[in-house]
């Protein structure tokens, strides 16, 4: 499956479209570390081939550093503030028909969006959203996670 994705500040997925706000960025800027950004959305549209409909199919997204080190995603406290719960990876399943009009051949598409509100980034490096369909990684999106130095003068 092909599968468009982008970072957003905030994305919402209804009657098969996505809305999203503050869309075109991959960078983000704290001023210390662990620094915990406020939220982030991710509009994800899959593009499902005409032989792949009338199907469950499981998503998953994840995210790890440039070492491949998973990042939580999600710290649950639940009960026992003391042992929160880390939660590496997010999903779902998905199905989409096959319409009795659909020509051979042609894909139908499914439009979602995640967002993640919270998320504690432990360093400035480079992080990578990764997207895996039917546990095959069909995205990886890069997300630059810097020091902010400096002040900025206008």
């Amino acid at each position: 499956m092909e599968v468009d994705a982008f970072l957003a500040d905030a994305a919402e997925a209804v009657d098969g479209k996505i809305y999203a706000l503050g869309v075109g960025w991959n960078t983000i800027y704290g001023r210390s570390f662990p620094t915990i950004h406020p939220r982030v959305s991710l509009g994800i549209t899959i593009h499902v081939p005409y032989n792949a409909t009338n199907r469950i199919h499981a998503i998953k997204l994840s995210v790890e550093n440039q070492d491949k080190e998973p990042i939580v995603l999600v710290r649950k406290v639940e009960g026992d503030p003391e042992h929160p719960k880390d939660i590496f990876e997010l999903g779902g399943q998905f199905n989409v028909g096959r319409p009795p009009m659909l020509p051979p051949g042609d894909e139908q598409v499914v439009s979602l969006a995640m967002t993640i509100n919270g998320m504690e980034l432990p360093k400035p490096d480079l992080y990578y959203w990764i997207i895996s369909i039917d546990d095959q990684v069909v995205k990886r999106i890069p997300m630059r996670v810097q020091l902010l130095s400096g002040q900025i003068t206008g």
